[in-house]
């Protein structure tokens, strides 16, 4: 049931034999996959207590596929944030942006978050991570998402990339433009993606992306390394819309990368007016590798990317004065066994973490300011859900550590409360070393503090 405009490009695209292959490709089962996460801890852990089976995925070290048979998402480990479901080509382009710890890093089209958690990981909590999403109920899962990963370094904003560029003009390290697309290569994975797709809207996706890329452009830091990627095979999205932007942009160049076995370079016939430089891009194809269509481009800015002061048009963000939080000190300082560095600001009641060197939060609309470390009540501090889930289980005293198959998780995930031992107490609620949330503990029965919205029916 392809769209007969697209199948006849794909013909003129593809040689005979490879359009049949390609064509073949859509009536076999899609790959599913899963990326597991190292802000939670040792990988080799989960590994040995996984209840799946997995399967490496090549180009992303902690990417694996999983069975049909097999169901990730109704797992407690999934709401521990252990593991994210992502299509395994989805995974492809945040390798090459080669994000480092320390860095400014800009998601610019982030929701629903699978790359911005990604990218988070390979920070390891350290630095700058802005994740933006143009519309707002996206945005709301991206804010989610970022929770559930434990991510304690990112702030979620919900901006039109012509906003964002007049706050942090030259402000990052690295940028990743995962452009909004006509979707060809989710044709296989989702119908709705076919029933959408037209001529016209693949030409109104180019324009789209043309406009994102020239405000990435501004806010990229002299230096810095772009990375561009679609889920499409159109060429006027892909090669075209990356040769256009070098057109525009002579700052610019196509870096040379080492590409993964089953990439394939892009071609220059494909965009009006393609140079050889298009054979530095890259394209992912159903029918060459375990995934579904992927494009990706690496640029860099000319200059050096110095790690000189880069003050957001706002400045930095200013810290809460102490004696307003100091119930939260208080906690700290009976529950945390590591102090955790950052900015301390109030939004009314509810307390968050900021990281280190954080912008001015004025002009921007945001929904996730660093972590949100909890509430401020009357005499006493009530910690959040997304604290938990930043946590280790060394890292808070005590600890109710829960294991699998027992039904206290489910029980848990559910909202229901549970005996237990120990004194009355905050506990920090684990599965199988994994934090899973927070209960408190009250004369033998833990009090349920998983968040309402989020409890489950199993």
């Amino acid at each position: 049931m392809l769209p007969e405009a697209f199948t006849d490009r794909m013909q003129e695209m593809l040689s005979a034999e490879e359009y049949q292959a390609f064509l073949k490709s859509y009536g076999e089962p899609k790959k599913q996959a899963l990326r597991l996460n190292p802000l939670k801890g040792d990988s080799g852990r989960f590994l040995e207590l996984c209840p799946f089976s997995l399967t490496r995925v090549p180009w992303e070290e902690n990417g694996y596929y999983f069975d049909s048979e097999d169901r990730p998402g109704k797992h407690p480990f999934h709401e521990a944030g252990v593991y994210y479901i992502q299509e395994a080509s989805a995974m492809a382009p945040v390798p090459f942006l080669a994000a480092k710890p320390g860095e400014r890093i800009l998601d610019l089209c982030a929701a629903p978050g699978g790359k911005s958690t990604q990218i988070a990981a390979a920070m390891q909590g350290e630095g700058i991570l802005v994740c933006n999403e143009y519309n707002r109920k996206r945005a709301e899962i991206l804010a989610e998402n970022i929770e559930r990963m434990g991510v304690a370094n990112a702030i979620v904003v919900n901006h039109d990339s012509a906003q964002l560029s007049e706050l942090f003009p030259g402000y990052f390290d690295r940028i990743l433009v995962d452009a909004p697309c006509s979707g060809e290569g989710m044709f296989r994975k989702n119908e709705e993606a076919v029933t959408e797709w037209s001529p016209e809207n693949v030409e109104l996706c180019a324009e789209r992306q043309d406009e994102i890329l020239d405000q990435a452009a501004i806010m990229l830091h002299d230096g810095g390394r772009l990375v561009y990627s679609t889920c499409t095979f159109a060429p006027a999205e892909d090669e075209g819309s990356v040769q256009r932007f070098l057109d525009r942009h002579p700052e610019f160049s196509l870096l040379s990368v080492k590409v993964p076995e089953g990439m394939e370079p892009g071609r220059k016939e494909w965009a009006e007016g393609g140079s050889d430089e298009l054979s530095k891009t890259i394209r992912l194809w159903p029918h060459k590798l375990m995934g579904e269509g992927h494009f990706l481009a690496v640029l860099q800015k000319e200059g050096y990317n110095e790690k000189e002061e880069r003050p957001s048009r706002y400045g930095y963000a200013t810290p809460a004065r102490e004696k307003d939080y100091e119930a939260y000190l208080a906690f700290q300082k009976e529950h945390l066994r590591r102090n955790r560095e950052g900015i301390p600001v109030l939004f009314g009641d509810q307390l968050y973490l900021l990281p280190k060197g954080a912008p001015a939060l004025k002009g921007l609309r945001v929904l996730r300011a660093g972590l949100h470390l909890g509430t401020l009540k009357k005499n006493r501090f009530e910690p959040g859900h997304a604290l938990a889930l930043s946590l280790k289980k060394d890292e808070f005293e005590p600890v109710c550590n829960l294991t699998v198959g027992e039904g206290f998780a489910e029980k848990y995930l559910r909202g229901e409360t549970f005996e237990t031992k120990g004194a009355p107490s905050w506990n920090l609620i684990t599965i199988e070393g994994y934090s899973l949330g927070f209960g408190k503990n009250a004369n033998g029965i833990m009090k349920n503090h998983y968040p309402k919205g989020l409890r489950k029916n199993w």
